[in-house]
């Protein structure tokens, strides 16, 4: 079983143990055989609850959700909706959502995906239309300005080299749901700083990213903070919560090396960078200088991020 190194701030402002749910997307197998597979490794009994909706309740990591994640499934039932249902099953990935796990929560989240995989999951390698990720919903450390901007500041600087050093498969590059930021938010952001107002990087955040297709979604967190702020700017349905939604790595579920363990360890090296003020401050400089007043590529900072990552020890999340 993979480790799951803890964060560098393991509590949050009350002591307790910062916990991260989890969202995996994969096709191969339907709701009904999921939720099954689920309840047969993890204890509990899967109920279904729509003709595409299935949950898992009273197993060792808590309830688990299991759905065709499509928004119509969140429509009125009817004969039409089951029907487009069915038909999107070729592409629309089924969906298992972990409640807000600890760190021994996830290694028991990880065997479930050795299981999964056995029983035929695919992974986004499996097709060209099956751009299916995972998502890691981190609990942020405390509503301190620091503790939700610098994460933020340390992802946008190093977001190129991650993207450089482990690309997303070709399916989910030619989809919009983990767009990189923008060069000028990144620019804005270094303007403002590690110590900027929450307020003020929230205001430069939604003019430059006023979308969820980012592979650090940071609206959950402003939309907690500021709901009608976020409302007035952003379209559709948003879950206000005080975690990052990190939506960058893949679903590899049908690759017999990997695991959740890999994902978790990059966002591992996000939170190193966040905490480390002169590994921050040297990224920020450099940034500016390789970018100057226009980018003509983003290859050339990745190259000379994973540099400065690299002397920092910084560019493996490790033990």
């Amino acid at each position: 079983m993979r480790d799951f190194p803890p964060l560098p701030q393991p509590a949050d402002h009350e002591g307790q143990p910062r916990k991260v749910g989890v969202e995996i997307e994969f096709g191969g197998l339907n709701e009904a055989e999921a939720a099954r597979l689920c309840a047969n490794h993890l204890g509990g009994e899967a109920t279904q609850t729509d003709s595409h909706i299935w949950k898992v309740n009273n197993t060792r990591i808590g309830t688990l959700e299991v759905y065709l994640d499509i928004f119509l499934r969140n429509a009125t039932q009817s004969k039409l909706r089951d029907l487009a249902l069915d038909l999107g099953r070729e592409v629309v990935p089924v969906e298992i959502v972990s409640e807000p796990l600890e760190r021994d929560g996830l290694q028991k989240l990880d065997g479930l995906r050795e299981v999964l995989r056995k029983a035929g999951a695919l992974g986004s390698g499996a097709g060209w239309t099956f751009g299916f990720g995972v998502h890691l919903n981190v609990q942020i450390a405390s509503g301190c300005d620091a503790d939700i901007v610098r994460p933020l500041l340390a992802y946008a600087l190093i977001e190129d080299w991650m993207r450089n050093a482990n690309p997303i498969d070709e399916s989910r590059r030619i989809l919009p749901f983990t767009d990189p930021y923008p060069t000028d938010f990144v620019r804005d952001l270094i303007a403002l700083g590690p110590d900027a107002p929450v307020s003020e990087v929230r205001e430069t955040y939604l003019h430059h990213n006023p979308t969820r297709n980012r592979g650090l979604d940071m609206l959950p967190i402003f939309a907690e903070r500021a709901p009608e702020r976020v409302e007035a700017v952003v379209s559709g349905k948003l879950s206000a919560r005080p975690t990052f939604h990190f939506r960058l790595p893949d679903c590899l579920i049908d690759d017999e090396d990997w695991s959740l363990s890999d994902e978790w360890q990059r966002w591992l090296i996000v939170e190193r960078v966040a905490q480390d003020a002169g590994v921050l401050a040297r990224l920020g400089k450099a940034w500016e200088d390789d970018h100057g007043m226009i980018t003509i590529s983003r290859q050339s900072w990745a190259r000379r991020c994973g540099e400065i990552l690299h002397e920092a020890g910084l560019d493996k999340a490790g033990a």
